[in-house]
């Protein structure tokens, strides 16, 4: 920050990786670091925002944590964002608590703005990004989540090469009917693939978590899991199935050529 000479910056470690649960070393079932930027399921942890703040020309605006807090009504539950943008104002349920600036001189105001005094109550909180006219560039809310009741799938890609090599990272997120994730879900989600394709890793990023990486079955973490897949040499279609009792069963079609 302080030299332009300086390209970037070394971090230890970019993904989670099995192994050394520190700092839970001692702590069974901790089975892998804690510290990555991507967890082991290779689904971005909210400190992968705060390095796309520092380091990326993309103007960008992550706020967290998620809204729902069933039981901490009337507690405070901090609210913080990562941003390039040179202000932003936070609303909950539609009540302003005030805009924040980056503070250079600050240790903990260098790198996200924090609103430390919001009073939990469900509903949206959202966060208005300004420029340095005050005008509004950015925009993000986040809705306190109802009931799970759908499985949403999300290919990185959706053509794959037919050479037995191929991926499709499948994030797999339950929402509720009006499609927010719901973070507290941790149904079991079954996945079934079918056609010119195979299962090749499943994972929750839940670094104490004892379910295969191999398997066919596991429970979401944080609302979320992800699905490994791999083409064959044969060009055609897969299809991914993924179903979790009392959710709508949903199917993805990936193509290989």
């Amino acid at each position: 920050d302080k030299n332009d000479f300086v390209a970037g910056e070394f971090v230890w470690t970019g993904f989670d990786y099995l192994g050394e649960p520190t700092p839970y070393n001692a702590k069974w079932p901790s089975r892998s670091s804690y510290f990555g930027i991507i967890d082991l399921a290779s689904i971005p942890k909210d400190r992968y925002y705060l390095y796309q703040s520092k380091w990326s020309n993309k103007k960008m605006l992550h706020v967290l944590p998620h809204w729902n807090w069933e039981g901490k009504e009337g507690e405070i539950v901090p609210v913080y964002a990562y941003t390039n943008h040179q202000s932003a104002e936070l609303f909950l349920n539609g009540k302003s608590y005030g805009i924040k600036k980056t503070n250079s001189e600050n240790l903990l105001d260098r790198y996200r703005l924090r609103w430390e005094n919001v009073v939990y109550s469900p509903g949206e909180i959202k966060v208005i990004a300004y420029d340095e006219n005050n005008k509004i560039v950015e925009t993000k809310s986040i809705l306190t989540a109802s009931k799970a009741s759908n499985i949403n799938l999300n290919p990185d890609k959706n053509i794959l090469k037919a050479d037995d090599d191929d991926l499709s990272y499948v994030t797999i997120s339950i929402t509720d009917v009006r499609g927010n994730l719901n973070p507290t879900s941790n149904h079991q989600l079954t996945v079934q693939v079918s056609g010119e394709g195979e299962l090749v890793g499943l994972c929750n990023g839940d670094a104490a978590g004892l379910q295969s990486l191999k398997g066919k079955v596991i429970d979401a973490f944080g609302g979320k899991c992800m699905a490994i897949i791999k083409s064959t040499k044969k060009a055609g279609n897969i299809e991914v199935k993924v179903s979790a009792n009392g959710l709508k069963t949903q199917t993805l079609k990936i193509k290989t050529i």
